[in-house]
This record gives C-alpha cells, sequence and structure tokens, in this order.
C-alpha cells in the first residue's frame, strides 16, 4: 500500500532552516508528482511546493518563494523540503502528498505531517 512518512520537523529560530523530508513506498515514486502542503493552527491547508516526477518542473507558493526549495531523489524514493529563512508565520504541520496527476493536480495520498515551530 502507498506510504509516504515525513521527517525532519522540529523547533527553528527566526531565520534558520530546517529540511524535511518524506519517504515514499507502495508505488511507483518516478512516475509521480509530490507536493508538500502546510496547515497552521486555525488556518486552512496551503499548498506550499510541488515537483514534477522527473524534478524537471515545480510550484513555490508565493509565501515561501526564495526561501524554500523543493527537490526528489527517486533513486531513494524521497522528495525533500530545505526550508531557508525561517518566519514565525511558516509554524504548522507540513504535509508531504502525491499528486495524481501533474502540478496542481488533486493529491490522492498524504503523509501523517510532521510538525514545524518557528519561534525565538
Amino acid at each position: 500500500q502507498v506510504q509516504l512518512v515525513e521527517s525532519g520537523g522540529g523547533l527553528a529560530q527566526p531565520g534558520g532552516s530546517l529540511r524535511l523530508s518524506c519517504a515514499a513506498s507502495g508505488f511507483t515514486f518516478s512516475k509521480y508528482a509530490m507536493s508538500w502542503a502546510r496547515q497552521a493552527p486555525g488556518k486552512g491547508l496551503e499548498r506550499v511546493s510541488e515537483i514534477y516526477s522527473d524534478g524537471s518542473d515545480t510550484y513555490y507558493a508565493d509565501s515561501v518563494k526564495g526561501r524554500f526549495t523543493i527537490s526528489r531523489d527517486n533513486a531513494k524514493n524521497t522528495v525533500y523540503l530545505q526550508m531557508n529563512s525561517l518566519k514565525p508565520e511558516d509554524t504548522a504541520l507540513y504535509y508531504c502528498a502525491r499528486n495524481s496527476g501533474g502540478l496542481g493536480s488533486d493529491r490522492d495520498y498524504w503523509g501523517q505531517g510532521t510538525q514545524v515551530t518557528v519561534s525565538s
């Protein structure tokens, strides 16, 4: 069965960095676009970043553009989110998801989430 397991969350200071990882299994990872989304307390789900199946195209929300970088290693079935220049408003539960199609498509499988807290 499809499994997505996030890791790498934690506490960071404003201006700091974290790298999230999402290990995928149960499907042919290299054939699917992948997403990161987040949900802050009391807010809706925000699409943060996406990457095409071969890494050739990416999407970033305006709120993270220039600070976050998505990447993937198809040999390791893993997608990453490098988060730099973190802000308190980046505090959220971060989810990895599989896209059902290309960038912008619905997500059909989700991980359990990893908490990111940005605070001094």
